[in-house]
């Protein structure tokens, strides 16, 4: 599975509009309205690289209002879960 985190711009008054149409795409799992630089924050899981083109520019770049996308595709997942793994010597409290 690859994992993208896609920063968006948009046009301002049009922010829940657009992430509800965002949302809605099949490779999206969560959007987040978000302060800073840029508006809105997309997940998007595929399950392989060239997909990515299908939803990055493909689909979310042509949502109306959508301005600007910055894509980064993660490495390596790390949740809480995982680092208690990773740091735990085995021995039970």
């Amino acid at each position: 599975m690859i994992t993208a985190i896609v920063l968006i711009k948009t046009s301002v008054d049009r922010i829940p509009e657009i992430a509800e149409s965002i949302a809605a795409l099949e490779s999206v799992t969560e959007v987040f309205s978000v302060t800073g630089t840029y508006d809105l924050i997309a997940m998007v899981r595929v399950a392989r690289h060239d997909d990515l083109a299908d939803v990055i520019p493909g689909s979310i770049s042509k949502i109306r209002g959508v301005e600007a996308t910055d894509t980064h595709v993660a490495f390596r997942a790390y949740s809480q879960h995982d680092l208690e793994a990773a740091f735990s010597i085995g021995l039970d409290a």
